[in-house]
């Protein structure tokens, strides 16, 4: 396989609609059911922390952080992480969940937390939070619940309810 060639940029307002696009063909219309979106909609927009990633002129893929308080400590959700199915494996993933680690420690960041699959995140540093310790609204499989602590212990010192920050 070739090497893939792409570049990792901050979202800009003319990439809304091709994400919009992306999580539509991923997620379908029952995406805004769910409890991480119903967060995000809540939550104010974090000015560049929502990355693209495109081949050309392509967008391929997006991420996104949003500022969340759990209990009273600030922290950020991650998600979704979109990867078009084209470029999945080629770890363009990876690269997003590296710039968004990145952009959080540089802000003084803690935790970042997710709902998603532990077997894929788990390998770039997400692990399981522990039942009862931080509560989304809406329901939410807890074996899905994960957090990056970007300062060691974070997650061990955070419980409560999430909501927007």
């Amino acid at each position: 396989m070739s090497e893939l060639h792409f570049t990792i940029e901050a979202q800009r307002p003319e990439d809304a609609e091709a994400v919009e696009r992306l999580h539509a063909r991923a997620f379908g219309p029952g995406r805004f059911a769910r409890t991480a979106f119903r967060i995000r909609e809540q939550a104010s927009a974090a000015p560049g922390l929502a990355y693209v990633a495109h081949i050309g002129s392509l967008l391929i893929a997006a991420v996104q952080l949003t500022p969340i308080h759990i209990g009273e400590h600030r922290a950020f959700m991650l998600g979704p992480l979109t990867v078009d199915p084209s470029f999945e494996g080629r770890g363009i993933g990876r690269a997003l969940l590296e710039r968004c680690a990145h952009a959080a420690r540089a802000i003084g960041a803690d935790l970042i937390i997710l709902v998603g699959d532990e077997p894929y995140y788990g390998r770039h540093g997400y692990k399981r939070v522990p039942p009862g310790r931080i509560r989304l609204p809406g329901p939410v499989d807890p074996m899905r619940l994960l957090g990056l602590e970007l300062k060691p212990g974070a997650l061990s010192a955070i419980s409560g309810d999430v909501r927007g920050g």
